[in-house]
């Protein structure tokens, strides 16, 4: 979310869409796929909401190989209005806005070397279409996605892109949620992930800590590892009253005069459901 200025890639349309070309990927590309989906379906269920598990089945992500953009839009439309368009990579801020705002998800359309299984820098065609796609079968979900992109606009507008990075970042990325009294995964950065799918849940290092919009728009975070706090929202009905129904730029506004939160603090004033040990990221400092 948070970019340098990038340039349009020869080839991109105006709007920086390019063709998927399915017919391209390779046997061992499919073959990536499958081994990342097969390890990943294996261990989510019970871990992750089961909105999740109802949006691979009811899109037919199910089946073998890289889905093909054109037959899962065609699926993922009739249920929710929603359309996945293949992009190069990372695109300008206010074009992802602009893309969400009318119900078009961007995916990158390379899938990670056997060399970057575990990690990679910038999200690949399965942390964008597994892990982002399967909730946008999901009305509640789809609209909050719809309303993020028409925020981002408007921040876009008053300078406040930084803060709104936040809010996707610790929910569309890194979200947890409490469901019948406990804490299951969402977030497309985590159930996209095999190792942070079992950190985020059950490791004792990271802080757990109830949603509060105000305090989550001033905390950092980290890009290239775990993250050493997890926000946890009630419902994704919350979450989309929360989007729509606040006033976002004398929140912005107030946030102009606050400093920014480190991603391990705790405040006084957190509904903290797990104090983290930060034991993780302590042994990532040591020299």
């Amino acid at each position: 979310m948070e970019q340098k200025i990038l340039e349009r890639p020869a080839g991109a349309a105006e709007d920086w869409t390019i063709p998927q070309d399915w017919t391209s990927y390779t046997a061992d590309e499919h073959a990536m796929w499958d081994h990342l989906f097969d390890r990943q379906a294996a261990m989510l269920p019970g871990r992750v909401v089961p909105e999740f598990m109802d949006g691979l089945d009811v899109l037919r992500m199910t089946k073998p190989g890289i889905p093909d953009f054109e037959e899962l839009s065609e699926r993922l439309y009739k249920l929710t209005g929603w359309q996945v368009v293949a992009v190069p990579g990372l695109v300008p801020d206010r074009l992802f806005f602009e893309h969400l705002a009318n119900r078009r998800f961007v995916a990158g359309r390379f899938i990670r070397r056997p060399d970057q299984i575990d990690y990679l820098q910038e999200p690949d065609i399965f942390h964008d279409v597994f892990g982002h796609v399967p909730l946008l079968a999901n009305p509640v979900f789809a609209d909050y996605m719809q309303a993020y992109g028409e925020g981002g606009l408007r921040a876009d507008g008053l300078g406040a892109i930084d803060n709104l990075a936040r809010l996707y970042w610790y929910t569309v990325e890194f979200g947890l949620i409490r469901q019948g009294g406990d804490l299951k995964l969402y977030g497309a950065g985590i159930v996209s992930s095999y190792g942070e799918s079992v950190f985020a849940l059950d490791d004792p290092s990271p802080n757990r800590i109830g949603f509060d919009l105000r305090r989550l728009m001033r905390t950092r975070y980290k890009i290239d590892d775990y993250q050493q706090s997890y926000f946890v929202i009630d419902s994704f009905e919350d979450l989309l009253r929360q989007t729509v129904e606040n006033d976002f730029a004398p929140l912005y506004r107030e946030l102009e005069s606050q400093s920014d939160l480190a991603p391990a603090d705790l405040l006084d004033s957190d509904t903290v459901i797990h104090q983290g040990t930060q034991a993780y990221n302590r042994t990532k400092e040591l020299p």
